[in-house]
């Protein structure tokens, strides 16, 4: 059973306006630290008028998907990038000031192979923005994060679940239940679950140290990183316990797509996905044939 370890940092000098980052298992500890060209929007909705502002953003060179939330409600406005990319990173910083938000994280799915994430890049320009990623992808960034984990922007929240196959370290983000916050739910599935299909497995089974010393000068340098391993046998497994476990309504929002779909819903995947509703064998049979 998890118990929660908070950290928690201050925006300003007045105590008031603090608040939890990151909820985790372990005990209980608190500690303080300083903190589309195309883009499309989905508005959620609650019991409660909503205090999620939410943003998809796109760079269409990698197709990837960037997204921008931020808790409007509280006083100095909070935010995460999820996923950036260093060639939107410009762009995506504009958005935050022109909307008024306190960028306090820039977080990853996972370790990515066909882009260069924006994190580090976003560190240089905005003082005191933390990096977040898995533990699991053996990466170095501020904060390393565990299956259970809260990454908290006010009293909103993202919940850390494993979904490993595309790599060993990839996470989906997940929006807080309860009738304050904003329904439906948001999957952030990075590459483990994309819009009828998954992300590629053969990355796990290369050498990929000529994108290591890339990630060094970009913040999420990598140390002792696992070299050409097998495919993990789970992958569907996870899919389904992970997110297909969760409300049919789910929004489900990629980190790449490539034929301009924006957003899914654990129900469509549940029916629709071409891979992830095969049985095991035949997952690895469609795999082995990309």
């Amino acid at each position: 059973m998890l118990q929660l370890r908070f950290l928690q940092a201050s925006l300003s000098p007045k105590p008031h306006l603090t608040f939890p980052l990151i909820s985790s298992s372990g005990s209980l500890r608190i500690s303080q630290t300083k903190l589309r060209s195309q883009m499309g929007s989905y508005t959620t909705s609650s019991q409660q008028p909503s205090k999620l502002l939410f943003r998809q953003l796109f760079e269409k060179e990698s197709s990837t998907y960037t997204y921008l939330l931020a808790n409007a409600s509280h006083p100095e406005k909070p935010a995460l990038l999820v996923d950036p990319v260093d060639k939107t990173v410009d762009r995506d910083l504009a958005l935050v000031k022109d909307l008024g938000l306190k960028l306090i994280y820039a977080i990853n799915t996972h370790v990515h192979a066909d882009h260069v994430t924006g994190t580090g890049l976003i560190k240089t320009k905005v003082p005191g923005v933390k990096s977040i990623i898995s533990k699991a992808s053996d990466a170095k960034a501020d904060l390393v994060v565990e299956p259970g984990d809260k990454i908290c922007f006010g009293d909103l929240f993202l919940v850390v679940r494993a979904t490993p196959g595309h790599t060993l370290g990839c996470v989906t983000y997940v929006t807080g239940d309860g009738p304050s916050r904003p329904q439906p739910r948001m999957a952030f599935t990075g590459d483990a679950l994309l819009i009828r299909g998954c992300g590629r497995t053969d990355f796990q089974m290369k050498c990929i140290i000529d994108i290591v010393w890339e990630l060094v000068s970009h913040d999420i340098s990598c140390s002792g990183v696992a070299c050409c391993v097998e495919v993990h046998s789970n992958y569907i497994s996870q899919v389904h316990s992970q997110i297909f476990t969760l409300p049919k309504d789910t929004l489900v929002y990629p980190a790449h797509d490539y034929k301009g779909f924006t957003v899914s819903t654990v129900g469509e995947e549940m029916l629709f996905n071409a891979r992830l509703t095969k049985d095991e064998e035949a997952f690895k049979n469609i795999m082995a044939s990309k």
